[in-house]
């Protein structure tokens, strides 16, 4: 039975009573503006655009930052991006808490997200530096991060209706393509204006900057009648606080690099280049390998030793002699070695006619001409007459060699960074072994830095599996040195492990490969070469041997589509 008003009895005709309006929730509100609603329709699109380009640039400088400090990129960017995911729901559940005042709520939002986004870098940095460590800081930045990331769109929504109320589907469409475009900005900028022009940290400050002034902007100002006079003081004097926190970062950021440096390098950092490849640093005084005195000269490239003035003859000597005293070696290819260090060995070699170098970043070759030090390590090789030096990517380089008419090489060294560095795979793939097998001549050798044999075997065997599947015959051999995974592995060097800035106490080795077409090539030093100073015969006999010891059979070739050196970084 439908029960009728007892104001209108059943059967009677007339009008119905009028409905009666519910009061609107003060979030349902029109807002009180200083400008039209078109403008200020406009103005929170706009603020939508900036914010979504700002937390892009902390999402991508928490990826950068975390893969530059502790080396293994896809771990850091999955990390980075799964926890930042899940936080953005985590927030945009949290906001709904905000709705009812969200003018104030998007203004603490902003200026906490200003703060904790535009401060990571430094703050990640300085953990890294002075702790030691990484990824604790790493997921904590991006947990927190994204929670404010995602609670932005939810309050956004809610001020955006207020100044013209619409259809929920038309709203979104307008917020999500300001917020796209805004992230393709974000996105493009970081790679190319902020780290060319600022560097990570102060890149990251100004952004946060930004950040903090767009969100006050829209709240003081364009949403002030939404506020208080008391919630107007307190999120002034919070936004103030924060772009004097982060502008006092930008001033005091020099300062602070070279005390991290300093701490992190365990000597006196000599020189820093940062190009548009990687950070160069060149030190003095900083114990390296496993011996109480100073090696002296230090070369970091992203943090990770790559040549230590103690013992790079040793490493040098092993990696390009035996290549060079097993066949005929008139045209010879250096791949990486813009130091000019392996190429110094090479030229010891009276024969070589031609030798090219395929240097990655021509500012660590700019280094190895300019620096007195560097140069006098390397003998001013790199000028020698006979040297062509190219600028590119090695791989690139290999793929294109037919095309440049060169007659094939009777050596190839490949000095470049070990499998364990990021993006180092690809520069172990059979892919690209079998690019340089194409290019060497029937009696031609190949010599390979395939990363630490005794540390990460599994690493090792798998590039000297990878080089056998592209028809090369191998002779491997490990020479002790200096701790591998220091050299130029993952790992950063750090002065709070017990073992000093280098690992001191603790030896390593240096795991190399030669290869060759049909026979595998003879391990030698050659009666007629240079005479040894650093690595002589008795040391190739004990080099092959230890090799051979720790043997690892039935490992799988590394391909582009399927890098195995991280699963075998063990």
């Amino acid at each position: 039975m439908i029960e009728t008003p007892a104001s209108v009895p059943a059967g009677a005709s007339g009008p119905a009573p009028p409905r009666k309006e519910l009061p609107r929730a003060p979030s349902q509100e029109p807002a009180r503006l200083p400008v039209p609603a078109g403008v200020g329709r406009f103005l929170v699109l706009a603020a939508v655009f900036v914010c979504a380009a700002c937390g892009l640039v902390y999402e991508l400088e928490l990826v950068a930052l975390g893969s530059h400090l502790a080396g293994d990129s896809v771990t850091h960017t999955s990390v980075v991006l799964s926890v930042m995911v899940f936080a953005m729901g985590l927030g945009s559940l949290l906001a709904k808490r905000l709705r009812a005042r969200a003018a104030a709520g998007f203004g603490i939002v902003e200026a906490l997200l200003a703060l904790a986004g535009g401060g990571s870098a430094m703050a990640l940095y300085a953990y890294f530096a002075w702790v030691g460590g990484s990824v604790a800081v790493l997921i904590g930045f991006s947990l927190v991060i994204g929670v404010l990331i995602g609670a932005e769109m939810p309050l956004l929504m809610t001020l955006i209706q207020r100044i013209r109320e619409q259809d929920a589907g038309g709203a979104v469409a307008d917020l999500f393509a300001a917020d796209y475009v805004g992230a393709l900005v974000g996105g493009l900028a970081f790679p190319f204006l902020l780290l060319p022009l600022m560097g990570q940290l102060p890149g990251a400050l100004a952004v946060g900057t930004v950040n903090a002034v767009a969100g006050g902007v829209l709240v003081l100002w364009l949403f002030r009648g939404d506020l208080s006079t008391r919630s107007r003081r307190a999120l002034l004097l919070v936004n103030a606080l924060v772009v004097a926190l982060l502008i006092t970062g930008v001033a005091v950021v020099d300062s602070f690099e070279e005390a991290a440096r300093r701490e992190v390098y365990g000597g006196e950092v000599r020189t820093v280049r940062n190009t548009a490849v990687q950070e160069i640093v060149l030190t003095e005084g900083v114990r390296h390998s496993g011996g109480s005195e100073p090696a002296g000269f230090g070369m970091f490239l992203d943090g990770r030793l790559r040549v230590c003035g103690g013992d790079e003859r040793r490493y040098h000597e092993a990696l390009v002699g035996p290549a060079m005293a097993a066949g005929p070696h008139g045209r010879v290819l250096v791949l990486g070695g813009g130091d000019g260090l392996a190429l110094r060995e090479v030229l010891r070699h009276p024969e070589v006619e031609s030798a090219t170098v395929v240097e990655l970043d021509p500012g660590v070759v700019e280094l190895a001409r300019a620096d007195p030090v560097l140069g006098r390590l390397n003998h001013r090789s790199l000028d020698d007459p006979r040297v062509r030096v190219e600028a590119g990517d090695a791989f690139d380089w290999l793929r294109s060699w037919p095309d440049s008419g060169r007659p094939p090489y009777d050596v190839i060294v490949s000095d470049l960074p070990d499998p364990g560095v990021p993006d180092g795979s690809r520069l172990y793939s059979q892919e690209f072994f079998g690019l340089a097998a194409r290019a060497l001549s029937e009696r031609g050798r190949l010599a390979v830095h395939a990363g630490p044999a005794g540390e990460r075997p599994r690493a090792y065997w798998t590039a000297e599996t990878t080089l056998r599947t592209v028809g090369l015959r191998t002779a491997p051999y490990a020479v002790d040195g200096r701790l591998s995974g220091f050299t130029a592995g993952p790992e950063r060097p750090r002065r709070h492990d017990g073992a000093g800035a280098g690992g001191r106490g603790r030896t390593g080795d240096w795991g190399f490969v030669l290869a060759a077409h049909g026979a595998p090539p003879a391990l030698t030093l050659g009666p007629d070469g240079p005479a040894p100073r650093a690595f002589g015969p008795a040391d190739l006999r004990r080099a092959a041997a230890r090799a051979e010891r720790g043997r690892i059979a039935g490992l799988r070739p590394s391909t582009l589509t399927h890098p195995r050196y991280r699963d075998s970084a063990r």
